[in-house]
Parts: structure tokens; C-alpha cells; sequence
């Protein structure tokens, strides 16, 4: 369990910070601009949880609480993606829940005729909002994987996240999305 008794170290004030295994790198660190687009995509669903349903916000909780997996999971650097005890890895369950997740809510939409507006109903709008915060950061896992090693099971949960919230969006709006129509203002 975590005990945090003093919110303030004074070690970063140079501009670096810790990570799981001791060392520390710069604040501007592609692992440190990953964890931080992490952050900022859980704080994002927790907007969306104020909004939504008592189910579908229990639903995001879950998923704010395996981001903090997720999160110390890039805080772990190294090519040893095995968890353990005392290293906490993001396991395929995790990414199996979010597929199964798509599946059920995916079964009572209808078809996609046309691509959707990112909106609807204001929970729906926020979950788009935490959609797009997850592809960003997803593509800063992505970008520090191209120089440092990544456990592919991150990168599957952020992929499969934000294809999570897409269709949870969509269920939110009952499948009532706002249609795009392309050069509709021409």
C-alpha cells in the first residue's frame, strides 16, 4: 500500500524526477511525457465518471484504477515485463476486460453509416474528450517504445481503451450520435 505522509520533496525542483527502480531522469523524458499524457487521460475519465451512469461510471473507476497500473508500469523501465510482488505490470486480463467490455456494449448499437461528431449528450461528449486524451497518450507510449522498451501490453490496453470509449460514447448516445456530413457547410 501506498502511504504518502508529505506531498512535497524539493527533489524535482531542478527538473527531474524518480522512477520505480531509483534513478531519475529529466522532466521532458519521453517515459516522463508517457506517464504524464497518462495522468492527464485518467484525470480526463474522471470528468467523464461525474457524468455518467452509476454502472458505466464503476465501469470508468475500474479503468482510471488499472491507469494507475498502467502508469507504474512505465515507471518501471526495463525489458522484463513479468509482474511480480513488488512490479506491477499491466496482464493481458486487463486488456481482456476492455475487448469484452467492446463486445457487450458493441452488440446493441446499430451499424456506423457515417463517422460520428464527437458529442451528443454532455456524458457522451466527455467520453469522447477522454478518448482523444488516451490516443495522445498512446502515441507517447508509442514515441518513447521507438527508443526504449515498452511492455506491448501497455500499448494494447491504451489501443484498446480508447476503442473502449469510442463505443461507450456511442452507448451513452443510444446509438442517437450526431452524424458527420461531409462538406455540409460548403
Amino acid at each position: 500500500m501506498v502511504k504518502l505522509n508529505k506531498i512535497y520533496t524539493r527533489t524535482g525542483d531542478e527538473g527531474t524526477t524518480g522512477l520505480v527502480d531509483g534513478s531519475r531522469r529529466a522532466k521532458h523524458d519521453a517515459r516522463m511525457q508517457a506517464i504524464g499524457e497518462v495522468d492527464e487521460a485518467n484525470s480526463v475519465i474522471g470528468l467523464a465518471v461525474i457524468a455518467a451512469s452509476s454502472e458505466t461510471g464503476r465501469d470508468l473507476q475500474r479503468i482510471q484504477n488499472d491507469l494507475f497500473d498502467l502508469g507504474a508500469d512505465l515507471a518501471t523501465p526495463g525489458d522484463d515485463f513479468a509482474p511480480s510482488e513488488m512490479v506491477l505490470r499491466v496482464v493481458q486480463s486487463q486488456v481482456d476486460w476492455l475487448e469484452n467490455a467492446i463486445d457487450t456494449l458493441n452488440e446493441t448499437l446499430p451499424a456506423l453509416t457515417s463517422f460520428i461528431l464527437p458529442g451528443g449528450s454532455e456524458a457522451a461528449a466527455r467520453i469522447h474528450v477522454a478518448r482523444a486524451t488516451v490516443r495522445r497518450a498512446e502515441r507517447a507510449a508509442v514515441e518513447l517504445d521507438n527508443v526504449e522498451a515498452v511492455n506491448p501490453l501497455v500499448l494494447a490496453y491504451l489501443n484498446r481503451l480508447s476503442d473502449y470509449l469510442f463505443v461507450l460514447a456511442r452507448a451513452t448516445n443510444a446509438g442517437n450520435d450526431p452524424l458527420w456530413v461531409p462538406g455540409a457547410s460548403r
